[in-house]
């Protein structure tokens, strides 16, 4: 199915467990509720496609176009989505723990509530993402865009934000327990209410930055 031509086609529970669809036109297909377990789906068209509660385990979107689709309560654990373009995507609520998502393009995308522990995000994009309520602890975002980055209430305790950019982000109520912020960019980011026990912000920049306590730095 290397290539096919799906394009808005009704698939919806479909079991497409290890199929391959590389280069595969699926743009604006229904595929709620389908099985697409370590299936190959490479350089493939997904954007605007509904896939609320899709099963993608293991599955191989490298390269894949996913700008604006649905992916709410979708199971992606372990997925390959390196240089995914996921601009704008609804992944509200998606597990995503132990994926890798490095250099992926997540501007703007809705993670709130995803579970995206031990998750590799390094060099990806998330400017302006909705990140409330994840759980990152552990999770990889060495040198990530998140200028503008909602992460109210996220877990990520232990997490890796080496030279992340954070400017403007907010961070209300954030858990950085232990988080190794280290040279990272917090320019007029709101941490109000934030734990950053332990947590390493040597080098950081916090000019702007509300502070846990509410006070601001200057």
């Amino acid at each position: 199915m290397r290539e096919a031509d799906l394009f808005k086609a009704n698939l919806r529970g479909i079991d497409l467990r290890e199929a391959r669809l590389q280069n595969a036109n699926l743009k604006g297909a229904q595929m709620q509720g389908a099985n697409l377990i370590k299936a190959k789906l490479e350089q493939a068209n997904l954007s605007r496609a509904r896939l609320e509660g899709a099963n993608l385990m293991g599955s191989n979107l490298q390269n894949t176009k996913l700008e604006r689709a649905f992916l709410g309560g979708a199971t992606l654990m372990r997925a390959k989505l390196e240089n995914a373009n996921l601009r704008r995507a609804n992944l509200s609520g998606a597990n995503l723990m132990n994926s890798n998502l490095q250099a992926a393009l997540l501007q703007g995308a809705n993670l709130k509530d995803a579970k995206l522990t031990r998750a590799n995000f390094k060099g990806a994009n998330l400017r302006g993402a909705n990140l409330g309520g994840t759980r990152m602890n552990r999770a990889s975002l060495r040198g990530v865009d998140l200028r503008g980055a909602i992460l109210k209430d996220a877990n990520l305790r232990r997490a890796d934000l080496i030279g992340a950019n954070l400017a403007n982000a907010k961070l209300m109520g954030v858990d950085l327990k232990g988080a190794n912020l280290k040279g990272a960019n917090l320019k007029n980011a709101n941490l109000q209410g934030a734990n950053i026990e332990n947590a390493n912000l040597q080098g950081a920049n916090l000019e702007g930055a509300i502070m846990p306590d509410g006070s601001l730095n200057e």
